[in-house]
């Protein structure tokens, strides 16, 4: 026999932000406590809304499962003294096991005896349990910040003011905080009453007729509907940004979506400005037209009915009015500020105590990115845009519409330094150097932007590092891992003829002129090496086999074109080339026996069988055109030309004694193969393939 089983836990509003994560733990605990507990059920489903956490189970079994386990002990020599009376240590197991020697049994392990003890234990009832297990569930929970109320000791994300556990019919016996579990939940807070749960499969629908949807997949899905037939009937494009529809999902239990207005006035005002002041303060959609600009026109979703949406539209209407013009204001008064005036004020930031201010720190960026500029070879008007963007890239910092909106950083830098004067290429470069901000964000298009966005992100790291800031575990306080993806991101998109570590060169070469730095540069190579390599494998990670990137990444990442071009050139091989395994296993053979090699340089003098005279001449024919394609970066030429050597390595190791009793002998043939273990191990470390 089974019943259902549920549980909520009633809140005050609870973050939106903390509420899915909340949800999957309390389903993730509850379904490993039933497990552990052996409590069989078909499946624990979450619900969750602003004021509630809830779980159901379905078909929860009645009785614990009886189980019968065989626990193996000390062997029979250690089991059984001299007198073949049993000793301490069998004694002992017996007691550990709940039995008596006498059900003892012996079994041979791996040629050895063992005593074996069979524990026997019965399931009890499963609602004897409950108590005890939900209790131990809520107090287990953690959150980002918890609240103690009152004068419990207790925390918890919010305080709880009801609970509802229910296995059938019967409420179980559990009480936290004073609050005792009963049958009772609550609706919405103004449209619904109290409801009685009679069973736990009525949980959904008695919740809805008190205008509670507790599905969170439901709640989305209606105001996703709402919002298309809403964008349908009045031919918009709602602006759906997935970490608004995640909070506002959880701010409402019964969403109604509706639109309201704004005075056109505004829309003079950037339209970045428009969307984050919507988005970021209020929680609205911005309305798009069919060529994405702004309308006059907002939609947010309401936490109740469909009644008197126009009153509640005119609300928000005036709402946003004020934010719209406290924007207004902000974006007409940054207008009076010139560069040169933001720049000085640039000088009192501090961006860290031992890194200087801010205005250091685009001193800084100019000098990396001017360098990097000259090792590109880029043309001189380019050069020229670099530094200026580089100079006045971080202006928009101290303008009032950045103070309000960070985000807003580069988007705003682009418009006020259009409006200042400076060249559009300048100007877009402003916004580009900020990314990639994200994962999946594009990189910058332009050179300006790209050099002084590497130069801006190699300058964070490089400082950074230089203190003794490293990421660990799942601190980065600056970021610093998604700024060096963003660099990795940057040189392979533009296939760009520079190296990780000359890159590093430049930004150590500055920051050791300019400050003083609590490592050495010899270390923080090192460190910074290894860095970019987690980044590198990563990146490799997402498109080849785990085996192929470390293959590849064996044989040297520092160009980071090159080494991704190797993996996916390698990885196609390793998957689509029937006796590619062959061709591996032969540069096994030579790498093998190139470890006993004293050196690589061959006298072709001392080279006397045929075998080993073909083999010298096709690596000596190959030896230059591998190189050449490895140079241009072109792996799959370079692989193909490398595996030319198979036949000539398979009859070399057929027929010739590598260590001939001819020290000579022996060590020129070690020196031929060491130098093709050189050519193949810049290509990759094929012992690390698995096959």
């Amino acid at each position: 026999m089974s019943k259902d089983l549920l549980f909520e836990i009633g809140l005050e509003e609870i973050p939106a932000r903390f509420i899915r994560a909340a949800m999957e733990q309390l389903q993730e605990r509850m379904s490993k406590w039933l497990e552990a507990s052996r409590i069989a059920n078909s499946g624990v489903t979450a619900y969750a809304t602003p004021r509630r956490l809830a779980v159901l189970v379905k078909d929860v079994a009645e009785k614990q499962e009886d189980i019968s386990e065989e626990v193996k002990g000390p062997a029979r020599k250690i089991a059984l003294d001299a007198a073949g009376e049993w000793s301490k240590a069998a004694l002992g197991f017996a007691r550990s096991q709940g039995v008596t020697p006498e059900q003892f049994t012996f079994k041979e392990l791996a040629g050895v005896e063992y005593i074996y003890a069979t524990r026997n234990s019965d399931g009890v009832e499963t609602a004897s349990l409950l108590s005890e297990g939900l209790n131990g569930i809520v107090s287990a929970m953690t959150f980002p910040k918890n609240m103690r109320w009152g004068t419990h000791d207790f925390k918890f994300v919010r305080p709880i003011r009801w609970m509802v556990a229910l296995f059938g019919s019967e409420v179980i016996d559990l009480e936290i905080t004073g609050v005792k579990a009963g049958k009772v939940s609550r609706g919405h807070r103004f449209l619904g009453t109290e409801a009685m749960i009679s069973q736990p499969s009525e949980y959904v629908e008695q919740m809805r007729a008190q205008h509670v949807i507790v599905d969170v997949k439901e709640r989305e899905q209606l105001i996703l509907d709402q919002i298309n037939q809403l964008a349908s009937e009045k031919d918009w494009t709602i602006a759906i940004k997935e970490d608004l529809l995640e909070e506002v999902l959880f701010l409402v239990e019964t969403p109604t979506v509706l639109f309201g207005t704004f005075d056109p006035s505004f829309l003079h005002i950037p339209q970045d400005v428009l969307i984050t002041s919507m988005r970021e303060h209020q929680r609205y959609f911005p309305v798009l037209d069919t060529a994405g600009k702004l309308l006059p026109f907002f939609v947010t979703v309401r936490n109740g009915n469909a009644e008197s949406l126009d009153v509640i539209a005119k609300g928000n209407e005036k709402v946003l009015r004020a934010r719209l013009s406290d924007a207004k204001f902000f974006y007409q008064e940054d207008q009076k500020l010139k560069i040169e005036d933001a720049l000085a004020k640039l000088e009192n930031i501090v961006y860290h105590e031992e890194m200087g201010s801010i205005g250091d720190k685009v001193r800084r960026i100019r000098q990396i990115a001017d360098a990097l500029s000259k090792k590109l070879g880029l043309t001189d008007t380019t050069t020229a845009e670099v530094s200026r963007t580089a100079e006045i890239c971080k202006f928009d910092l101290v303008t009032q519409m950045v103070y309000e909106f960070p985000e807003l950083q580069g988007t705003m830098g682009e418009d006020y330094a259009r409006k200042a004067g400076e060249s559009d290429a300048v100007a877009k470069a402003i916004f580009e150097h900020y990314q990639p901000r994200f994962a999946g964000e594009a990189v910058p298009a332009s050179e300006a932007g790209y050099v002084v966005s590497i130069a801006d992100k190699i300058d964070t790291i490089v400082g950074c590092f230089s203190i003794g800031i490293i990421p660990t575990g799942s601190q980065d306080p600056y970021a610093l891992r998604r700024q060096a993806a963003g660099i990795v991101q940057i040189v392979l998109e533009h296939k760009l003829s520079i190296s990780l570590q000359e890159i590093f060169e430049i930004a150590l070469n500055v920051h050791e002129n300019s400050r003083k730095m609590k490592h050495s540069a010899s270390e923080l190579r090192i460190n910074l090496y290894e860095f970019f390599g987690l980044r590198v494998k990563r990146l490799l990670s997402d498109n080849v086999r785990y085996d192929v990137v470390d293959a590849v990444i064996a044989a040297g990442y520092d160009d980071v074109v090159a080494v991704v071009s190797r993996s996916l050139a390698l990885n196609a091989a390793v998957q689509n080339q029937d006796d590619f395994k062959i061709t591996v296993d032969s540069f096994n053979r030579v790498s093998n026996l190139a470890a006993k090699a004293q050196g690589s340089s061959v006298d072709p003098a001392l080279l006397t069988d045929n075998a080993e005279v073909t083999l010298f001449e096709t690596w000596q024919s190959l030896h230059n055109p591998y190189q050449e394609a490895l140079s241009a970066r072109n792996a799959d030429e370079a692989l193909r030309i490398l595996s030319g050597l198979k036949d000539a390595v398979t009859g070399f190791f057929d027929s010739v004694m590598v260590m001939a009793e001819d020290e000579k002998v022996r060590s020129n043939r070690l020196a031929l193969l060491a130098g093709i273990d050189a050519d193949t191990k810049a290509f990759a470390d094929f012992s690390k393939l698995v096959w």
